[in-house]
């Protein structure tokens, strides 16, 4: 048998199709890998199966064979087992006429969370496993994050000399998941070193064959191309794809006219789909030219914004932000009587919760909107990632957008099952960081898929501040990887002790971003113990709640002392930053504007010094 390369000179090949569906078909719904170990018949049937309908090509039954991903089912100590053994089992299928991809799988997906130094030690782990057992050639397909596998196809070939397919894949047509052009891509691929570049996965051949109208031929690789037999159904519970074979096979034709040297097949494939290939592909011969469809290039506008932008505002001047929960219910009158009021005070933006403790109120975006149309106030709009798949998300930020409102604050959200209704599920597709990510993407114009927004949003991005003082240099790392991430500013939980504030400045002084400081006037000791003792991520002090506890049950009494103990934080919060967010307690918002009041009779009688950091 000719080695690969040699042989894709001269003819097109076939490769076999999905295997995780043939294996679902049989009614096995867990980690397809492991099944290596425990069923190895029926891998070796797969395997057979596709060879008996005409593959040229098989791969290894080691998509999700790495640490990260065997984790998951407690199975991250038989990484080498799993791999060597799916190779021998292929082996034993193959006989000595059909080739043998080792495949490795991309570990980024929706999931972005998962750093680069993570994935080079996971796919080392892999690699040299498949390297061992004497593969033909590498495949690393399904990789929809471009810096993962330009990566990981750096280390490949410094490795290995046996040739190494790299495939991205991507959710819109002609477009990678970073906005890149799939021609654009497969090209840096090829300079990287791959000797094959090609696309996998998440779209039929229809949409695959106009993705490679606009590539051109690879000058020194080949190209190759395993569509997904088509969309996917959904019916009682089982994904299902109702595609015709002779459908597939027909389009080989036209994967072949794209330049196509490698035809084999993804999600939902089947070896009748292959069997279909091998029937109806006319031509084996390889296509040596071809005319490249000019996509034209679509032009990103930009809306003249309307209102501050907090993470520039706090640069330059003392800013006051308050928070003023939305009703949770449809009696809406004291909530804008408040403000109304807040602004009257002169606040810098009205910040509006996400249905804090998961519990259900009239949607902030709506309150927002009316809040900034009706008092030409600017609201800062949380978004949290509990309420919302990636589809509501991406929808959810169009929206705001449009409706002209540019300051969030991306959080991930309290669970599910602490509030109102524990019966209903958390989502969190994205976590905080990635949403992050997500919302500085679509700033670039750029939608999560890829697919050009037509216009930038203009967003400028807050994050939350958990300080867990027992670890606070853990909280202080997570807070620099929301930097680096991408966020704008931080909002800290609310503070209730001023050695506790002091604790914060001096971890986090080295940062750059600027910090909201939280205070939150108290109005009894109960209020104190609940906060301390039932709320997650609030500690408050003992000293601050035997304060509270010393002024015993008069209400009048208990907010006095509580009001003393937020002007005496805010004096601390003044002299080390420059952002100050009051947390108002059940629409409480007279004592907002009190402090308030307070502020600017401070800020007013003593000199303003220039910002650095978070201004000492």
């Amino acid at each position: 048998m000719r080695p690969l390369i040699e042989e894709l000179k001269d003819r097109i090949l076939i490769a076999d199709g999905a295997i995780g569906t043939l294996l679902y078909s049989y009614g096995v719904d867990r980690c397809f890998e492991e099944l290596n170990l425990s069923h190895p018949n029926e891998v070796v049937k797969v395997h057979r199966d596709y060879i008996q309908a005409g593959a040229d090509i098989i791969q290894t039954n080691t998509y999700g064979a790495n640490y990260e991903k065997l984790s998951r089912y407690g199975l991250e100590d038989s990484v080498k087992l799993i791999n060597t053994t799916a190779v021998r089992l292929a082996k034993k299928a193959a006989g000595k006429s059909t080739y043998i991809l080792g495949t490795i799988g991309g570990i980024r997906s929706l999931k972005q969370n998962i750093s680069l130094e993570e994935i080079k030690r996971s796919f080392r782990e892999q690699l040299y496993c498949l390297l061992l057992e004497g593969v033909d050639g590498i495949l690393l397909e399904t990789f929809y994050d471009f810096e993962e596998l330009s990566t990981v196809l750096g280390i490949a070939k410094r490795e290995t000399d046996i040739p190494v397919i790299a495939q991205v894949s991507h959710h819109e047509p002609g477009v990678l998941q970073n906005g890149m052009n799939v021609g654009e891509a497969l090209q840096q691929l090829e300079m990287i070193g791959a000797d094959v570049v090609g696309i996998n996965c998440r779209m039929g051949p229809f949409h695959m064959v106009n993705s490679l109208q606009e590539v051109p031929l690879p000058k020194s690789a080949f190209l190759s191309v395993y569509p997904n037999a088509s969309l996917p159904n959904y019916e009682e519970g089982r994904f299902y794809y109702s595609a015709e074979p002779e459908y597939f096979g027909d389009m080989s034709n036209e994967l072949r006219a794209q330049g196509a040297r490698i035809i084999g097949g993804c999600c939902g494939t089947t070896p009748e789909h292959i069997r279909a290939v091998t029937k109806r592909l006319n031509n084996r011969e390889p296509v040596n030219e071809k005319v490249v469809k000019m996509k034209q290039k679509v032009s990103l506008a930009s809306t003249p914004i309307t209102g501050k932008l907090l993470h520039e505002e706090v640069k330059d001047k003392k800013t006051v932000i308050v928070e003023l929960d939305p009703p949770k219910h449809l009696d809406t009158r004291l909530f804008f009587q408040g403000a109304k009021a807040l602004k009257n005070v002169g606040i810098d933006a009205l910040t509006l919760a996400d249905n804090p403790l998961a519990s259900p109120r009239i949607s902030n975006d709506a309150i927002g909107s009316i809040i900034k149309s009706k008092f030409n106030l600017t609201p800062l709009v949380h978004l949290t990632c509990r309420d919302r798949n990636l589809i509501g998300l991406q929808s959810h930020l169009m929206g705001l957008h449009t409706l002209g409102i540019h300051n969030i604050l991306a959080i991930t959200g309290d669970p599910a099952k602490i509030g109102d209704f524990p019966g209903a599920a958390s989502v969190y597709d994205l976590s905080s960081i990635e949403l992050i990510e997500l919302i500085k993407q679509n700033n670039e114009g750029i939608s999560f898929s890829g697919k050009s927004l037509r216009e930038r949003t203009q967003f400028s991005v807050g994050a939350a501040f958990n300080p867990k003082f027992r670890h606070l240099d853990a909280s202080v790392k997570r807070l620099e990887r929301k930097r680096d991430a991408g966020a704008d500013y931080f909002i800290s939980q609310p503070i209730f002790g001023r050695d506790e504030m002091i604790q914060i400045y001096e971890a986090t002084k080295h940062i750059n971003t600027p910090i909201f400081i939280g205070v939150m006037p108290l109005l009894s000791s109960r209020n104190a113990e609940f906060l301390h003792y039932e709320v997650p991520g609030i500690n408050v002090p003992h000293s601050t709640r035997l304060r509270m506890k010393n002024a015993g049950r008069d209400p009048v009494r208990a907010r006095a002392v509580g009001m003393e103990i937020a002007k005496e934080l805010l004096d601390t919060a003044l002299e080390l930053f420059n952002g100050i967010y009051l947390i108002t307690p059940f629409v409480r918002y007279d004592m907002s504007i009190e402090l308030i009041q307070y502020i600017n009779e401070k800020v007013h009688s003593e000199r303003e010094v220039p910002y650095d950091h978070h201004i000492i």
